[in-house]
């Protein structure tokens, strides 16, 4: 279905409409860990207290998101899988003021006909 650098099913689901699996892999996961910058803190901190949305945080939690979900498909690729199900985001910090963020990708690698 899909070659080594093409497009990889990625979901959330257990199935994929119009698919049967052919293998399951094993479990994939991926990480990205993001150390929170100074001025951006400072300026979500004031954003907070007026009010409104952290334009700064959401974008590196949406880069987080990206790299970890990046790697959990290398990862999937790695076994010859072509689609990753039942995938599972977890978001958490962690440092001592909590100043860095870890998003975390797992779910099951698959060979999808």
């Amino acid at each position: 279905m899909e070659s080594k650098g093409k497009r990889m099913i990625v979901t959330t689901t257990p199935t994929v409409e119009g698919y049967s699996v052919e293998g399951y892999l094993g479990i994939v996961s991926g990480e990205a860990v993001m150390g929170a910058n100074m001025f951006k803190d400072m300026f979500a901190g004031i954003r907070d207290i007026v009010g409104g949305r952290s334009g700064a945080y959401e974008e590196e939690l949406r880069r987080a998101k990206e790299i970890a979900i990046r790697e959990m498909q290398g990862n999937a690729r790695q076994l010859g899988a072509n689609a990753v199900l039942g995938v599972d985001l977890d978001y958490e910090t962690i440092g001592a003021n909590g100043s860095m963020l870890m998003v975390s990708a797992s779910g099951t690698a698959v060979r999808l006909v």
